[in-house]
């Protein structure tokens, strides 16, 4: 149990130095790649999140990973997403890089067979339902289980009022 406070001042440095370095080197890659880098608009993008946390970690918290070699898997990281994101204007890239959004609702009609293909239960939708302050289901026009994970709820008090189609796209019925 002594071992988990005790350190030496080359360790420190050393964890000071690979910290200032990685972070340096996230800066400047982010700044080279874009906002895109941390956004969460499909499951590669979630995976890049997750790599750059693992990469940025180990760089700093083990000794057997160098600042460089840190610094390289995470340029090589960064490369690969632009990469995918640059592929993702092509539909068929689009088509095995990101999931469908899809419909779970289609106005106060609750799609059972769709909540179960997305592994969604009612729990979770009724949640998200109250997150958007929904208060009657003749409230709600769709409910969209999106790519990223999000579940997004279009609803309103205007009982003329419907989603354009634009909105609804690419979801899947």
């Amino acid at each position: 149990m002594k071992e988990w406070f005790a350190a030496s001042s080359t360790s420190l440095v050393a964890i000071v130095l690979s910290a200032v370095g990685i972070y340096i080197c996230v800066i400047v890659y982010t700044r080279l790649a874009g906002k895109r880098s941390f956004s969460k608009m499909s499951s590669f993008d979630f995976a890049m999140t997750v790599a750059i946390g693992s990469i940025l970690a180990t760089t700093i918290l083990s000794k057997s990973t160098s600042l460089l070699e840190g610094a390289v898997g995470l340029g090589i990281v960064y490369i690969l997403q632009i990469l995918v994101a640059s592929l993702r204007h092509k539909k068929v890239f689009q088509k095995l890089v990101d999931n469908d959004p899809i419909l779970l609702m289609n106005g106060a009609e609750i799609l059972y067979d769709n909540l179960k293909r997305s592994k969604v239960t009612v729990s979770d939708l009724r949640s998200k339902l109250r997150e958007a302050n929904v208060l009657e289901l003749s409230q709600v026009r769709a409910v969209i289980f999106e790519a990223t994970g999000d579940i997004a709820v279009l609803h309103t008090n205007d009982k003329a009022q419907s989603v354009e189609d634009f909105i609804l796209e690419d979801v899947k019925r």
